[in-house]
């Protein structure tokens, strides 16, 4: 999740489709050069663990888009594939 939230603020979409899932993941992601990440909260997680193979994080992003201040709340799930983890889907939480 991490990695994932360093790659959004670093502009690398190419880490982003590396680390989905290939049954959800998109052919293509443009990132939207605007949006300035600032900070990551993770706020629970459940599996995930090294005997795991699948996982969900919960966190807010904080972000800034062209002087206002957003956040970003989602449950995301993961999956174990090839011994690394990769995204699948999330839920936006309100």
């Amino acid at each position: 999740m991490r990695s994932r939230f360093s790659a959004f603020a670093l502009g690398r979409a190419d880490y982003l489709l590396a680390t989905w899932h290939r049954d959800t993941r998109p052919r293509r992601l443009e990132l939207d050069d605007d949006i300035v990440w600032r900070r990551l909260q993770i706020v629970d997680a459940d599996a995930g663990g090294q005997g795991d193979d699948d996982g969900v994080v919960e966190f807010r992003a904080q972000y800034e888009l062209r002087g206002r201040r957003g956040l970003l709340h989602e449950r995301s799930r993961f999956t174990r594939n090839g011994g690394r983890w990769v995204y699948v889907d999330g839920d936006l939480e309100d």
